[in-house]
């Protein structure tokens, strides 16, 4: 079985983390993360975590149902209130910063990216920010439906991961249709509490995040780890399968999930044309 070795230098300096999506599945991971943070110190990591939260969205009342917002919180800013939030429960010093993910802009020394976005455009966002030049170690990508979602644990190629054969590949290379734009895809935002709990179950971000941060754990403590993501669906007892750290098993899953997104999208895989277009 292969596994995945921790970068060495993750143990030896504070780890900065960047999560980038305050909703559902990013308030989540925030509320989660000084638990890991405390984990590692416990560990005995030098100085745990540092965690910058960035979000421009105000907090609105569907927000309030399945997110951990108040009716007296409303119209401020996500990123914000949970930052401030963490901070004076957990005695930190994190960050919110209510904008928008820039790729051309550089967050100085960013080791690891949480995405917790439910766009293509916001995902493409994400790998432009840490690919090429970037030197962000790993990229972390959350992503649900109603009552199911999957999470990915990816060494984006850039200055600090190279081509090897046991690269973890990202969400995007795995799934190569989250980032590639296509409106029909991004959804629009739930109108009212009713709608936003039809389109998604109540606990699917918690255990999503959980899941997510579980792995994390066990990749400080062990310095390695044998899987990097798994498939999570609440409709089954049991109904979770992990991504192995297999590079068969990655090329059988972005094979899959390209023809899978070339039937939905009526194109023809051997030249990569439209119905429409023949």
């Amino acid at each position: 079985m292969e596994t995945h070795q921790i970068h060495p230098d993750l143990l030896k300096h504070k780890v900065r983390v960047l999560v980038v999506g305050c909703g559902g599945n990013g308030s989540a991971i925030a509320a989660g993360l000084p638990y890991l943070h405390q984990a590692l110190l416990a560990y005995g990591h030098p100085e745990g975590l540092h965690v910058t939260l960035l979000d421009p969205d105000v907090i609105s009342p569907t927000n309030c149902v399945r997110q951990p917002f108040s009716q007296s919180e409303i119209g401020l800013y996500k990123s914000v209130v949970l930052a401030n939030r963490l901070n004076m429960f957990w005695g930190l010093d994190w960050q919110g910063i209510p904008e928008k993910l820039d790729p051309k802009r550089r967050f100085d020394g960013v080791d690891l990216v949480i995405g917790c976005v439910d766009t293509r455009k916001s995902r493409s966002a994400i790998a432009k920010f840490a690919d090429d030049w970037s030197e962000v170690d790993y990229w972390l990508d959350l992503g649900n439906n109603a009552d199911s979602g999957q999470f990915v644990l990816g060494e984006p190629l850039n200055r600090r991961n190279r081509r090897h054969r046991l690269r973890l590949r990202t969400v995007a290379e795995l799934f190569p249709e989250v980032v590639e734009a296509d409106s029909i895809a991004d959804d629009l935002p739930s109108c009212s509490a009713a709608e936003a709990l039809d389109r998604q179950e109540p606990f699917v971000n918690p255990t999503l995040a959980n899941h997510s941060l579980a792995l994390l754990a066990r990749l400080f403590r062990y310095g390695r780890v044998s899987y990097h993501g798994a498939f999570v669906n609440l409709s089954s007892i049991g109904g979770v399968q992990a991504l192995r750290v297999d590079p068969k098993c990655w090329q059988r899953l972005r094979k899959k999930s390209r023809q899978t997104f070339n039937q939905a999208h009526g194109k023809d895989e051997s030249n990569g044309t439209t119905t429409a277009e023949q």
